[in-house]
């Protein structure tokens, strides 16, 4: 890797689905710098293609100037343009003799055994992807239920398209994903899944798997606390011994709609340098991700980067547009704290606690599970008991789900005076023209 640190860095490669301090460098940033990435599809094309160990294909990691373990990553969303003209999605289907404990992460060939086999398309529809050494559909995931929408030219919305439509767009199924020259994955669009015909959709590009290296291997999927349980136990080169080993994850697999542009996303460093890395990119998504994956496509992110020295997170944080915040935890208006002064002088009330939005992400196995872990990163963040982040979150915000079956946004109203102590006021005040 070249050690010069350029202001603006442009990333075209990518992993074969893993994330982890061994993983090549894409390069180095300046710590206030601008990242350009044009990456491929995640999910889908990674995950029928049985050369990737991890079900998405993400870039190499960045280097970021000045980042170092303690510290926390700033990353400012600037763009997300969809360069595909198609996608195929829907819910999954696994074929289980063509994996071994994990259909993500270790492909093996149902016939001749090979582990990761190099494959070969021929022809299109779901046994198109063959083992090159014996000739075997070698893909680990059919559809259980799939669809094929086709995006107008300023991907505003999108069409589920019939037989005859997806039938054409698999022929030219490269062509209509746009995937990016150093991509590896098999295009979707070569299945041709044709359900719900007719449909349109409303398109709100983002950014689905984004964030930090965590300081050990990850298949870039598990890289949370739902996904990560299949992890617990596997029996290959990435299993955890216990739930305790999966503290060491980033949460860069989010999946939250939230993530586009205007947002704020703020990130732990667990290695130096950071390791920023980019993929998933989504042309839309209801809250959830009900089907398991969405309308994956290639695309281009533009990022602007910068560090936060001793935040010491160990999940990341979102400041989503102030249009994406529940009602009740937006800024508020000069209205509402002329009323809120009147109402403390009614009430023998000193001060009227100055107070900004803020997201603190939590995953785990189940919802439950991730709401818990998020009420504890927050009482870690502020030193409040769990009592207070309820009470604080039931008042002045809430929980958003952004992925079954285990990750969520904790929103509150943050006390600027904790935000102050923390090194966050700066950012929370630029990010909502406070």
């Amino acid at each position: 890797m070249s050690e010069q640190i350029q202001q603006e860095l442009d990333v075209d490669r990518f992993t074969l689905g893993l994330v982890g301090p061994e993983q090549e460098w894409a390069g180095t940033v300046a710590d206030g710098g601008t990242v350009r990435t044009h990456t491929p599809p995640a999910c889908w094309g990674p995950m029928i293609t049985p050369e990737f160990r991890g079900g998405h294909e993400v870039t190499r990691p960045i280097r970021v100037e000045n980042a170092e373990p303690g510290d926390a990553l700033v990353v400012q969303i600037k763009d997300v343009e969809v360069t595909s003209v198609a996608t195929s999605t829907g819910s999954m289907a696994e074929r289980e003799d063509a994996f071994g404990s994990d259909p993500f992460v270790d492909h093996r060939c149902p016939e001749c055994g090979t582990e990761w086999p190099d494959s070969v398309v021929e022809g299109t529809g779901e046994d198109a992807i063959r083992c090159a050494d014996c000739g075997a559909n070698a893909s680990s995931f059919g559809f259980e239920f799939g669809y094929t929408v086709a995006f107008d030219e300023d991907r505003s919305v999108g069409l589920t398209v019939g037989p005859d439509g997806a039938a054409d767009l698999a022929e030219r199924a490269d062509e209509a994903m746009a995937l990016p020259d150093n991509s590896r994955q098999h295009p979707i669009l070569l299945y041709k899944p044709d359900e719900i015909p007719g449909t349109l959709g409303h398109l709100r590009p983002f950014i689905g798997n984004i964030g930090t290296t965590p300081s050990v291997e990850f298949p870039d999927s598990h890289n949370a606390g739902d996904f990560g349980q299949f992890l617990i136990g596997a029996d290959h080169d990435w299993g955890l011994a216990d739930e305790a080993a999966l503290d060491a994850r980033t949460d860069g697999h989010l999946d939250s709609n939230d993530v586009r542009p205007g947002a704020t996303l703020i990130c732990p460093v667990e290695i130096d340098g950071a390791g920023l890395y980019v993929g998933d990119l989504h042309a839309n998504q209801g809250d959830g991700e009900l089907s398991l994956h969405t309308t994956d496509v290639s695309g281009r992110t533009e990022l602007e980067v910068s560090v936060i020295k001793d935040l010491d997170i160990d999940g990341p944080l979102l400041l989503p547009n102030e249009s994406d915040l529940p009602d009740i935890a937006k800024p508020y208006t000069d209205a509402e704290r002329e009323a809120g002064e009147a109402l403390a002088a009614d009430h023998h009330v000193d001060d009227v606690v100055d107070a900004a939005p803020l997201q603190i992400i939590g995953s785990g196995a189940t919802i439950n599970d991730a709401t818990e872990n998020a009420f504890a990163r927050a009482g870690t963040l502020f030193d409040m008991s769990e009592g207070e982040v309820r009470a604080r979150c039931t008042f002045t915000g809430g929980v958003e789900i952004a992925r079954l079956p285990g990750v969520v946004q904790l929103s509150m109203l943050a006390p600027m005076s904790l935000l102050e102590e923390r090194g966050l006021a700066d950012t929370v005040r630029e990010q909502y023209n406070l």
